[in-house]
């Protein structure tokens, strides 16, 4: 039965869905997106002996906002680390879609002695992408929104206006053969329409972006190439409008997972692939969490 609750990290708060009992899965969303991103895999989780969990993350509800505006990979991958302690476990397999894949691969190389395994679905390791996806051409194309989110004021009233038909368009260029249902749109929007929200998601493609992160010198460069020792199985959807599936690929190399690194393709598949193609999602996340107990 699912159980609607709330976690904890110092005075933030996050809202937090949970099926099922066993090993601990943690699930986390992306942008533009909210916790009920998973609607289709912690049922089955949790029928299959898991304990499945799906987050809020930092900023995209009011009592998540922390004061100083601090949406850092680092300070998110503290967040999950708090999230595991306050559920009580030790270990837990990570799953991460999106910005919850760059959490992913940030908390897996912090902590690794916290996690059974780590799945990710459509961003390649965080750091390689963004030492290099934007010296790609056909990446740097796709990737313009990110830059266009560093223009705080003409981005916030691009995304709102029109009834937020720019998450709309989103979806659609992102996932270019999938039409979801009018209540999965609907649960995104009511969640960016929060005070603060809107805001929030779109600061951590500032802190992307940040000088601080740019590799801008052959220190930041190799910092950037961090190792993720922790068995990662690495997930894209061949029609990805976001991240390009051949990038995706070439973005995953052995070389940053020394505990085994596997890269799987999803066809007929967008950005949002877990949602789009749930079966063949689930039947490799399965798969993966079954060999790594």
């Amino acid at each position: 039965m699912e159980r609607l609750f709330t976690l904890n990290n110092g005075e933030l708060c996050f809202t937090a869905v949970e099926e099922g009992q066993g090993p601990l899965v943690l699930c986390l969303h992306g942008f533009p997106d909210c916790y009920q991103s998973f609607r289709y895999q912690l049922p089955l989780l949790a029928e299959q002996g898991y304990r499945a969990v799906s987050v809020s993350l930092r900023g995209y509800e009011p009592s998540s906002q922390p004061v100083e505006g601090d949406y850092s990979l680092e300070s998110i991958a503290n967040d999950v680390i708090a999230f595991i302690d306050e559920l009580g476990e030790e270990k837990a397999h990570l799953v991460g879609h999106d910005w919850g894949a760059a959490i992913v691969y940030t908390a897996g190389a912090a902590a690794p002695e916290r996690f059974y395994s780590l799945t990710t679905m459509a961003v390649p390791h965080s750091g390689r992408f963004v030492n290099d996806a934007f010296f790609k051409p056909k990446q740097a194309l796709l990737s313009w929104y990110m830059v266009f989110f560093q223009l705080r004021g003409i981005a916030y009233f691009t995304v709102r206006r029109d009834n937020y038909a720019f998450i709309r368009w989103l979806w659609k260029v992102w996932s270019p053969n999938w039409h979801p249902g009018e209540e999965a749109l609907s649960e995104v929007i009511d969640t960016l329409r929060q005070p603060g929200v809107q805001r929030a998601s779109l600061a951590y493609y500032r802190e992307a972006l940040s000088p601080k992160q740019l590799p801008l010198t052959p220190a930041r460069r190799a910092a950037n190439a961090y190792p993720v020792p922790v068995p990662t199985l690495a997930i894209t959807g061949r029609n990805d409008g976001c991240i390009d599936s051949d990038i995706f690929q070439t973005l995953c190399k052995n070389e940053d997972f020394p505990m085994g690194l596997e890269v799987r393709v999803v066809e007929n598949a967008g950005h949002f692939l877990h949602q789009e193609q749930p079966e063949a999602v689930n039947e490799l996340l399965l798969s993966w969490l079954r060999r790594h107990p």
